[in-house]
């Protein structure tokens, strides 16, 4: 079901006329509205040489986490790892950064530009363990997209 979202993902990614920005603004918010247990979606970069990761473009509530430390937090931790990181019920999380009292469950997947990690999409659901492989393989595509645009 999700790969029928690559289509979709793709005419956003590749329409050249709009800047970066607004195309992962559009993207986040498609992955938003399209997938019921997306409820927060936005991308994370490095925040030029420090060891810290700076909010960039979203959908969802407006968040006071716009600058993660390295190793902090479940998106800091994926910025030291360089791995995928589900996590099916963040109360079970001792490095959880609470954004929401509704959120049950994250997943991030890095963003690498010419095998260096450059960011992550950062997907919260206010589902309990709502992400499947299928999740991993969407967002890893869309990754691999937006490394072509930035």
């Amino acid at each position: 079901m999700l790969k029928e979202l690559e289509p979709k993902i793709a005419a956003i990614l590749d329409n050249g006329t709009l800047p970066v920005d607004t195309r992962l603004q559009q993207l986040c918010q498609l992955l938003k509205d399209t997938i019921a247990h997306y409820d927060w979606v936005g991308f994370y970069f490095r925040n030029g040489n420090k060891e810290e990761l700076k909010l960039g473009p979203y959908a969802g509530a407006p968040t006071d986490h716009t600058i993660i430390p390295f190793g902090k937090g479940i998106c800091g931790q994926v910025a030291v790892s360089n791995e995928n990181f589900v996590v099916p019920d963040v109360q079970a999380q001792d490095n959880y950064i609470a954004c929401s009292i509704s959120v049950k469950a994250e997943i991030v997947v890095p963003l690498f530009v010419n095998g260096e990690n450059v960011g992550q999409i950062d997907i919260d659901s206010n589902t309990p363990d709502p992400f499947t492989a299928e999740d991993e393989r969407l967002l890893e595509f869309i990754n691999t997209k937006v490394a072509h645009i930035l």
